[in-house]
């Protein structure tokens, strides 16, 4: 059905579901509490500099990344919505080593991954950051899910997406059924449609790499890199350099204006 802009993302969850008999429903809950979540992650955002939450925690995820205050708040919280939702079976953290259970006795036919505050090392200096999920169906049978329910092919995916926390907190997300942006309200606490039918334009004038790592590059890829910043009036070359170094950030920019 035609996507209308200002509809909320709640609503627009529930139109998708309706478009398969066979849904139960479940998956509309789990992207209901992941909103939630990202509602109260852009909350906290907006208040880090007030609220002492600013600044590293002194500890270091699975990555060997300085984990930030906010990291170990966003983490948390999306954690406390997911493990006792009922709509998954297990989950995976980019903090976290390990697969995380969920409670006994809310066990889902769901497993969700996720990277509570991606680009967090831009806290302190305001760049935009944001909170990266997919989803899959568990392949396994029992109570508690496993590692291989995690660790399915991306083109398995039921639902994919990610929270923009910028000048404005955006949600943009899928389910198979297109791409659609959904903007932050923070006056009613509501995602309403604002970017319907998302698809990256066919042509741009950007690129977006850290230029620090060529030296580790394939050579296929540095003549790549070469190439689009030579000059070609003809073809639009040379092309300009946006690289922000938050991935979310990054990502969004591409989507919306190409690259």
């Amino acid at each position: 059905m035609p996507k209308r802009k200002g509809i909320t993302v709640s609503r627009q969850i529930m139109d998708s579901q309706l478009l398969h008999p066979e849904a139960t429903g479940e998956l509309t809950g789990l992207l209901s509490e992941l909103i939630v979540a990202g509602k109260i992650i852009s909350a906290e955002v907006n208040m880090a500099g007030l609220a002492d939450i600013l600044g590293q925690s002194g500890k270091t995820n699975v990555q060997g990344e300085e984990v930030q205050k906010l990291d170990v708040f966003a983490n948390q919280t999306i954690k406390r919505r997911m493990e006792q939702c009922g709509y998954i079976c297990v989950m995976a953290s980019e903090e976290e080593d390990g697969v995380i259970p969920v409670l006994d006795g809310y066990e889902g036919k769901y497993t969700v991954a996720f990277d509570p505050l991606d680009g967090s090392s831009n806290i302190d200096v305001n760049v935009s950051i944001g909170t990266i999920f997919s989803v899959h169906k568990r392949i396994s049978s029992g109570a508690q899910g496993t590692a291989e329910d995690l660790l399915q092919k991306g083109s398995r995916q039921v639902a994919a997406g990610y929270i923009i926390y910028g000048s404005s907190t955006m949600m943009v997300y899928t389910t198979g059924d297109g791409v659609h942006g959904f903007t932050l309200d923070p006056s009613v606490g509501e995602f309403f449609l604002s970017h319907p039918d998302i698809k990256i334009p066919r042509t741009s004038m950007y690129y977006s790499v850290n230029e620090s790592y060529t030296n580790y590059w394939f050579d296929a890829m540095r003549s790549y890199i070469d190439y689009v910043k030579e000059i070609d009036p003809d073809s639009g070359r040379p092309m300009s350099l946006r690289y922000i170094g938050s991935l979310v950030a990054d990502f969004h920019r591409n989507l919306i204006k190409g690259g």
